[in-house]
């Protein structure tokens, strides 16, 4: 088998050196430096509804979930934490606009993580108290930026949203932070504009040296919302920005979590659970590749080895990549071929490909795993 170069489209390795962001902990997570870049995702529910919160949360970290943010609308919502925190299976984010007090609620309720907008939060006094009372917690600030909700002064100043915008407002959030001795930061600049979200990421990425979480604000229902979200947040994590992860859907908060990993499986920074491989099928393919694709898909979800799978259509490509990939099929009229690790082991009647491809896989992580 022929070995990929490191940045070809084989390759499991990303081909930028990734941002040395200074790390900080959220709970036992580590966001930064040389940790691994987190998925995360908001609950959906009212957070005043505990039972509710509590079994969203278990569910998406289930789904992949490794940071949650919760919504703190007022304090009713905020003194829940309390009842929500203890248990959790991860990191619990405090979600605060507007009202500082909420913030410090939330503290005393034992979430692992704030997150305060400058565009709404504008008290030098405010920010300082809840700087104080999270060093004495220990918790982390996110400071998240949104087109949305930009500092009407800096709108002004800068003729509408924009990137230098976006960033002096996370830049100038950060130095006040510091000015009260705070440097547990984490900094987030979002827009649904993917050139302003891009290039203002770029120039804090440039300017300071805190963890970056990454998203697009409102990027819609799934069908669009993913691929904006990929193209923004991809074209950052391949130039080596990013720390943590969301991907923001009109849509329930698992869907975000699937589309997120799959987004890093894609960028090469996320090596566990299998990878599928199919191609988009043309006048030469002879079988039902979507079916067979999506029950390999299937059939595969639930493991937890970086896998790279081939489903091939025709003799066109398909033994190529079914050769490059750990394990694949290439489909013929009648008969169609199995590889694992380039070579051919069997050849198969079409109708027999999936049973034939998921038996070798078997047969080697069991051989693999009594080792």
């Amino acid at each position: 088998m022929t070995t990929a170069p490191k940045n070809s489209i084989h390759s499991r390795e990303p081909s930028t050196t990734r941002r040395n962001s200074r790390p900080i902990f959220l709970g036992s997570v580590k966001v930064g430096g040389d940790a691994p870049i987190t998925v995360q995702t908001m609950t959906k529910t009212d957070t005043r509804d505990i039972d509710a919160t509590r079994n969203d949360i278990k569910r998406l970290a289930v789904a992949g979930c490794e940071i949650i943010r919760l919504a703190v609308p007022d304090e009713e919502a905020a003194r829940a934490l309390a009842a929500i925190v203890p248990g959790m299976p991860i990191p619990i984010i405090a979600d605060i606009h507007f009202d500082h007090k909420l913030a410090l609620i939330a503290l005393d309720g034992g979430v692992q993580g704030l997150r305060i907008n400058p565009g709404n939060l504008r008290s030098a006094e405010k920010i300082r108290e809840v700087a104080h009372a999270a060093r004495a917690h220990g918790v982390p600030i996110r400071i998240g930026v949104n087109a949305g909700s930009l500092d009407p002064e800096l709108r002004t100043s800068h003729g509408g949203v924009t990137a230098i915008a976006l960033a002096e407002s996370a830049l100038r959030e950060a130095e006040q932070l510091e000015r009260e001795g705070f440097t547990n930061i984490k900094i987030a600049v979002k827009a649904f504009d993917l050139p302003i979200m891009i290039e203002a990421t770029r120039i804090v990425a440039a300017r300071s040296p805190y963890p970056l979480h990454l998203g697009v604000t409102e990027s819609g229902l799934p069908d669009e919302g993913v691929i904006r979200s990929s193209i923004g947040i991809g074209t950052l994590l391949l130039s080596g920005i990013g720390d943590t992860i969301r991907v923001s859907l009109t849509g329930d908060s698992a869907e975000e979590i699937a589309a997120a990993i799959r987004i890093l499986r894609v960028t090469g920074l996320r090596t566990t659970g299998p990878v599928i491989v199919s191609c988009p099928t043309c006048g030469r393919c002879r079988i039902p590749l979507v079916e067979i694709a999506r029950e390999v898909s299937a059939r595969v979800s639930h493991l937890k080895e970086p896998l790279r799978i081939a489903v091939m259509g025709c003799a066109v490509n398909g033994p190529g990549e079914a050769r490059e990939a750990d394990f694949g099929i290439a489909g013929g009229r009648e008969n169609g071929l199995v590889f694992r690790k380039g070579q051919i082991v069997r050849t198969l009647p079409a109708d027999e490909l999936v049973t034939g491809l998921l038996e070798e896989i078997r047969a080697s992580l069991g051989k693999k795993n009594s080792e």
